[in-house]
């Protein structure tokens, strides 16, 4: 297993990955899967959004890209977000502006706020080929890392409330559930979770 950020080399591998966080949003955001990873492609090459290289980190299992994870201090989210909505929106036909623009607007109020001074993972996901092997355990392990180094006193993140398996891995892993958003406007449940970071053992 190694982690490492992602370089450019890496923008189709990052980009799949990242997408299958949470495919259904991303669909539903730039208007179709081919869109929507296009749209992830010209992210990665783009710096101060959610989805940028330089805050993108990949787990690497047999030498291939098996997990990536987009991750940032929380106190960037807001304007991250917003990078990736003018980024979505200048390859968007304007006449799907409106429901793209109310997503956002509706996306962002159906997550609970992340922890302040926080470590956010704003995306993680496993190759399912890489499932089970520890990858998402050791991104979240550098992001625990990063959080560190970085002076934050925590790692915060969000994930739909029916995803039982992310759920569980987050709880392994020392996160504890502390806000959640019921379904509504279109849009699953969603928990927000938290790991404290104390004194390094």
């Amino acid at each position: 297993m190694r982690v490492r950020k992602a370089r450019q080399e890496d923008v189709g591998a990052a980009a799949r990955l990242l997408f299958e966080s949470a495919p259904d949003m991303y669909m539903r955001f730039s208007g179709g899967r081919e869109r929507a990873l296009a749209t992830l492609e010209r992210a990665f090459a783009e710096p101060g959004n959610v989805a940028s290289g330089d805050v993108t980190w990949l787990a690497e299992i047999d030498g291939r890209p098996a997990a990536a994870m987009a991750a940032f201090p929380v106190a960037e989210a807001s304007a991250r977000s917003r990078a990736y909505l003018g980024l979505t929106l200048r390859s968007t036909p304007v006449w799907r502006w409106p429901g793209t623009l109310r997503l956002y607007w509706v996306g962002g109020r159906a997550t609970p706020r992340p922890r302040e001074h926080s470590f956010y993972i704003d995306a993680l996901a496993t190759d399912p080929v890489f499932r089970r092997r520890g990858a998402a355990r050791a991104l979240l392990d550098e992001a625990e890392r990063r959080a560190r180094e970085l002076g934050l006193p925590a790692v915060s993140l969000d994930t739909s409330m029916d995803n039982a398996t992310a759920r569980a891995l987050y709880s392994a892993a020392g996160f504890d559930e502390v806000a959640y958003r019921a379904p509504g406007r279109g849009l699953p449940g969603f928990v927000a979770l938290v790991k404290p970071l104390g004194p390094r053992q």
